[in-house]
């Protein structure tokens, strides 16, 4: 199952960033890069989540508020 690290500014409404880690270990990838990005963040208002899923269209569906506003860029 792939794995998802999502950069959400809460006050802008506008998805920050958005990173994918495919396979087998995807999931803890995504988990450890979550991690990573917290300890570092230094805006309360950017929410930081690792979302599990077999794929982008559905973390789409299920956590549609993340796409529903700005810009993106694709790391």
């Amino acid at each position: 199952m792939s794995g998802f690290v999502i950069q959400y500014n809460r006050k802008s409404g506008e998805l920050e960033d958005l990173e994918t880690f495919e396979g087998r270990d995807g999931s803890r990838k995504a988990l450890k890069r979550r991690l990573e990005l917290e300890a570092r963040r230094t805006d309360s208002d950017v929410e930081i989540v690792s979302l599990n899923a077999r794929s982008l269209d559905e973390i789409k569906v299920t956590h549609s508020r993340y796409f529903s506003g700005g810009s993106l860029h694709i790391a």
